[in-house]
Parts: C-alpha cells; sequence; structure tokens
C-alpha cells in the first residue's frame, strides 16, 4: 500500500524502477493478492525470504538482496515502513554506495520492546533521503540530529492508495459475507506479540471481543501469526465474532471503511481509518503515529482487554472521537516522492566529502 503510489509515480516520470519483493511476508492472502488489488505488476525479483526469528530472518533478506543489488547496481533504494525487510535492504544499501530513501520516515513509538522502533530509528539514520508522512514525524527527526537537507514531509503513501481504490472497495460489498448491514459491527485485527505471543493475553482480547459481539458482531480476520497461536491453545470463537481468512486489500478496506469501529494493534489501520472517518480503538500501551490521535479517529486504549467493551458501547451510543485528515494525506504523497527523486537530492556520502 506504501510502495503502490510510490512506484506507479516513478515510472510515470519515465525513472528506471526495479521492484524487489523480499517474500517476508509470503502468506498468499496477505502479499501476493495485495499485487493484484493494487494494480501493480509481479515483482521483478522475488527473494522467497520466508519467516524466521528476527536475526535469522535479516540476516536472509541482506544476503539475498546484496545479490540482486550487485547484478542490478542501483543508484537509489527505497524502502518502506519498518518491518526486518526495511533495515535489512537499507544496511545493504549502504555497504554497497547506493543512496537509500525511507518511505514512512521519522515515526517513533519510544517502545525499545518493539522490534519495528528498532527497524525504523536505525534505517533512518542510515538514509540519504527521510520521507515522512506528518510534521511530527520531521520534529522526531530534528531531535535526532538528523540534518533538515535530509528531510522532506511528503504526506502518506497509504492514503494515496486508499483514496484511489476505495470506490472499487466499496463496490463489493464485502460486509454482506457475513450478513451484515454498514455501520453496525466491529472490525477486529491483531498481530503483534505482546497481544497474540502470550496465551492468557490473547484468551482475554478474544474474551472482550466475544463480549462486544454480543451486542455488535465482530468480522476478525486473522493474522498467519495470530491464527497460529488461537490453534495451539485450541481457542475457539464466542458467538458474534465471526472469525475470517486473512482478507486482501479491497475487501478489507471496504469492509473497515463501513464499520461502526475497528479495534487493532496496527499501525497502518490507525491511518486508514483517521482517513476514512472511523472511530479506531488502538490495543497498544503506545503509538508511533501520534497524530491519529492528536488529528484523527484514533483512541488509545493501553493493553486491558476489559476496556474494549466499553469504549464500542460509547461509538454505538453516538459518542464515537471525531478528527480529521492530516495535512499532506491528500492522495498525492507517491507524486511528491517521485518528483524528489527524478529532481535529485543530496547524499549523507556526498556531504560527507570535503
Amino acid at each position: 500500500m506504501k510502495v503502490a503510489p510510490v512506484y506507479l509515480a516513478l515510472r510515470a516520470r519515465g525513472v528506471d524502477v526495479r521492484l524487489v519483493h523480499t517474500g517476508q511476508h509470503y502468506d498468499a492472502a496477505m502479499s501476493a493478492v495485495f499485487f493484484d488489488d493494487l494494480g501493480m505488476p509481479r515483482p521483478d525479483a522475488a527473494l522467497g525470504v520466508g519467516s524466521g526469528s528476527h536475526a535469522d530472518q535479516t540476516a536472509r533478506i541482506m544476503t539475498l538482496f546484496e545479490q540482486d543489488m550487485v547484478t542490478w547496481q542501483p543508484d537509489l533504494v527505497l524502502v518502506a515502513g519498518d518491518v526486518n525487510s526495511t533495515i535489512g535492504c537499507a544496511l545493504v544499501a549502504t555497504k554497497l554506495g547506493a543512496a537509500v530513501g525511507h518511505i514512512e520516515a521519522g515515526l517513533r513509538s519510544r517502545d525499545w520492546a518493539m522490534p519495528e522502533e528498532v527497524n525504523r530509528v536505525l534505517t533512518d539514520h542510515c538514509s540519504d533521503l527521510l520521507l515522512t508522512p506528518s510534521a511530527d514525524a520531521d520534529a522526531n527527526l530534528a531531535a535526532e540530529g538528523v540534518g533538515a537537507w535530509r528531510v522532506r514531509w511528503v504526506g502518506n503513501c497509504m492514503i494515496d492508495s486508499l483514496r484511489r481504490h476505495l470506490d472499487r472497495a466499496l463496490d463489493g460489498a464485502p460486509w454482506r459475507t457475513w450478513g451484515l448491514d454498514p455501520g453496525q459491527y466491529l472490525v477486529a485485527t491483531l498481530h503483534r506479540p505482546s497481544n497474540v505471543d502470550e496465551p492468557s493475553q490473547l484468551a482475554a482480547l478474544i474474551e472482550a471481543l466475544g463480549a462486544v459481539a454480543r451486542d455488535v458482531p465482530v468480522v476478525f480476520p486473522v493474522h498467519p501469526r495470530t491464527r497460529a497461536r488461537l490453534d495451539a491453545a485450541g481457542m475457539r470463537a464466542p458467538p458474534g465474532l465471526h472469525l475470517a481468512e486473512p482478507l486482501g486489500y479491497l475487501p478489507f478496506l471496504g469492509l473497515m471503511a463501513k464499520a461502526l469501529a475497528v479495534a487493532t494493534d496496527s499501525g497502518g489501520i490507525q491511518e486508514e481509518t483517521t482517513a476514512l472517518g472511523v472511530p479506531c480503538l488502538t490495543l497498544r500501551a503506545n503509538t508511533e503515529r501520534p497524530v491519529t490521535i492528536v488529528e484523527g479517529t484514533n483512541t488509545l486504549l493501553g493493553t486491558d482487554p476489559a476496556s474494549i467493551a466499553p469504549a464500542v458501547a460509547e461509538i454505538a451510543a453516538g459518542r464515537g472521537k471525531q478528527g480529521r485528515i492530516p495535512a499532506l494525506w491528500d492522495g498525492r504523497a507517491g507524486e511528491r516522492i517521485a518528483a524528489i527523486v527524478a529532481g535529485g537530492f543530496a547524499t549523507l556520502r556526498e556531504r560527507g566529502t570535503p
């Protein structure tokens, strides 16, 4: 969702682009189908990394991406987000002398227990071009001593994809799959280790969603990581809690757009719900996307599952959080990034040479 608008805008400007899919996200429903939904061609390189620990996966990404880079020798490597592929590819590019651009730079949760926080901070500090989604990201980078000449506030590429595909997503009316009506159901997603790896926390969350489902149906597309934990613990869904297979981009976007609210531990969903004007309940102790709280529709509930049902009841009673769409979340972030890349920019190597 972050890469598609940039890829298409670069191609429109005649930039020679190679699309590399590491295979870190390898489930067909969570990866391959997204290329179709987003109008992307199949990747030029598919590294097939697969699952593994943070160290093992990152090491394999680096090894395989280095081989691809040596063959193709790009001038610039653009990486997105905060996953292991982000830092792995950025480190390889830095080592081999290519410039690095980080899409979605500057986000900070200040929670060093999150692997994503380590990934995003390290990626930012080895990047030549830091492409930020919101003004608070610029402030974070300035506080860490990142030179302003490296930072460009471009807006949110996720919202480019959302705006481009929303009508098609709604045309599919995915809520009908469960016999639901628009605005009369909750969407839930859980995948972060802090919520799903500890059986007691996961069981409490399932119980809490079941309590909500007694009054408001809940659709819960289950991430493969979460499915494995549920199966291992023998947990079953209470009545009204619809456990679903992972959804492609378009059906999930349509489902989310017409939800009463969304309960999630995802970062990107916090942004998408703000753009859609749908209340979001974030089941985490912190967020790297505070703009969705300060300006948007997001509420940080924390990690206590008992907080979910009262929050949903408030929303159902018409007291859900209202918000506005942050600046530059206008569907043109990809175009701005492409213009910067095509126009040229200073690199760390150039600025560091006497």
